[in-house]
């Protein structure tokens, strides 16, 4: 086994089964220090249509909850949208509101409709509650 003088690192050697080579890569290690514009900037370069946040992670060498993060902050203001990138098409909030049944339509003249099979009972608002308790009960003999 030899020692690489320069680095310091065991170079071609065998140890039963071992490693038999080993490179090291020297460059930027450690926590990246991004500045908010750079957050802000990446952020919203997510939120384009078309891109995932994988690939705009990958792309920037950051994780996808580190961009999920940076969004999240984005829309709570804590970042502020580059003014070079204000001017970008943004998506509109969607608003989706439960439609009201359409109203059935009674005839004229009639404030009240009933039907029972093949029984139409209409009435007004001042009929008779028992006058009409006694022709629903008559609609349903009929119809059974």
């Amino acid at each position: 086994m030899e020692i690489d003088g320069k680095m310091g690192v065991h170079l071609d050697g065998s140890i039963d089964g071992g490693v038999s080579r080993l490179e090291v890569i020297e460059g930027p290690s450690g926590r990246r220090r991004r500045t908010k514009g750079e957050r802000a900037r990446i952020a919203v370069e997510s939120l384009m249509p078309g891109v995932t946040v994988a690939d705009v992670a990958r792309r920037h060498g950051a994780t996808r909850w580190q961009i999920y993060d940076w969004r999240k902050k984005l829309r709570a203001g804590e970042l502020l949208v580059p003014e070079s990138m204000a001017a970008l098409p943004a998506f509109a909030e969607l608003v989706v509101e439960d439609p009201s049944p359409p109203a059935v339509q009674a005839h004229a003249g009639f404030d009240l409709e009933i039907v029972v099979g093949d029984v139409v009972i209409r009435a007004g608002a001042d009929a008779n509650e028992g006058q009409l308790a006694r022709a629903i009960r008559a609609a349903r003999a009929a119809a059974s």
